[in-house]
């Protein structure tokens, strides 16, 4: 039995394609696998939730342009690494909502290689095999994600948020301190990364690097970006500024969320999504909306879109003893207004990618 968990980003979103700093933590929400050894190289994988199903002969994988890719995605990089493959039967089940920016497919590649790593006595190395799920969304899925949400899957931390340097893939515990929560508020909205713009944005901001002559955006300031505007586009101009702005707030909110100074971390998220809706472009109207309400409500101190963007869910600072009326009201006002199918609930720091044998 195989279990790995989703992720909410607090703050530090395309950051981490830029070599930059995020701030997710791992949630209790994951997907699950159950899964029991063949004596040969196939792979028999049924969903409890949708009943699909996947079979794949080891020995001579196919993309399918389904959920499958995630999964014999993950596969086929173990076989580029070198590593050994074995056959095995399973059932996979969630309590991720897909597409809801709440990590889903990292969860599933992270289980899926924990379940290869263990039939094949591979030893679980947590950031490589991070790093090996997310070269399986790159080339095999098509989506240029960067290294956050795997990362996190498969480190993650019971009880704490973690600050992840994605250029050296350091993680140092941010405490979240009792008196406050994190309630992440799915809106209902869905996106596909592969079929939105997030490959665009992560090339715009490469591109920008390579004007301002460094290796990723989380080495330009923001002297460096106005020494290089009269070569930049408008848009190219307003991508680089949110990355920049973004890094730096999100150190600042590692620093200052464990130091119980809740409303300038409120502030800082606010300022995020802001960032996120006019520089970015990420944001849409439903999502605009739900975070308005959100930060209306009583006991609230900042709330910002979380993920990829182009839909998904919300993420809010709350106080603990609001956040579970906030949790169940805010979702209901949002269904009332708009239609959408939103749900909330209080998030709870949760351990990596983890399995067990009985």
């Amino acid at each position: 039995m195989v279990r790995s968990p989703g992720r909410v980003n607090l703050i530090g979103d395309h950051t981490d394609y830029n070599d930059g700093f995020v701030l997710p933590m791992a949630i209790e929400q994951a997907v699950w696998i159950a899964a029991e050894p063949r004596t040969d190289k196939r792979l028999e994988l049924e969903s409890l939730l949708t009943k699909a199903e996947i079979s794949a002969d080891l020995d001579d994988l196919t993309k399918t342009a389904t959920w499958a890719d995630y999964v014999t995605g993950v596969a086929s990089e173990f076989v580029s690494a070198g590593l050994p493959l074995s056959g095995w039967n399973g059932v996979v089940a969630s309590d991720l909502p897909a597409g809801a920016g709440l990590s889903s497919s990292a969860a599933l590649e992270l289980a899926s290689a924990r379940v290869f790593a263990e039939m094949a006595n591979v030893p679980w190395e947590p950031v490589s095999m991070a790093q090996l799920a997310q070269r399986a969304e790159n080339t095999w899925v098509g989506a240029n994600v960067g290294i956050m949400d795997q990362l996190i899957s498969a480190c993650g931390q019971a009880d704490t948020a973690l600050l992840i340097d994605c250029r050296s893939l350091d993680g140092s515990a941010v405490a979240v301190p009792p008196d406050v929560a994190v309630v992440v508020i799915d809106s209902g909205t869905r996106r596909g990364l592969v079929d939105s713009e997030y490959n665009e944005r992560r090339s715009t901001c490469e591109e920008v690097a390579r004007l301002g002559g460094v290796t990723a955006l989380r080495d330009l300031d923001m002297d460096g970006l106005d020494s290089i505007r009269s070569e930049l586009t408008e848009l190219q101009f307003r991508r680089a500024r949110h990355v920049i702005n973004e890094n730096a707030v999100t150190v600042k909110v590692a620093e200052l969320l464990p130091a119980g100074d809740f409303d300038e971390v409120g502030r800082l998220m606010d300022e995020s999504h802001a960032s996120l809706r006019d520089d970015f472009e990420i944001s849409t109207p439903a999502m605009d909306e739900l975070v308005s309400r959100a930060r209306s409500a009583d006991g609230v101190h900042g709330a910002r879109m979380t993920g990829g963007g182009f839909g998904g869910s919300a993420v809010a600072l709350v106080d603990r003893e609001a956040a579970e009326r906030f949790a169940i009201e805010i979702p209901q006002v949002f269904r009332e207004r708009t239609g959408n199918d939103a749900h909330g609930f209080v998030a709870k720091a949760s351990a990596g990618t983890s399995a067990r044998w009985q």
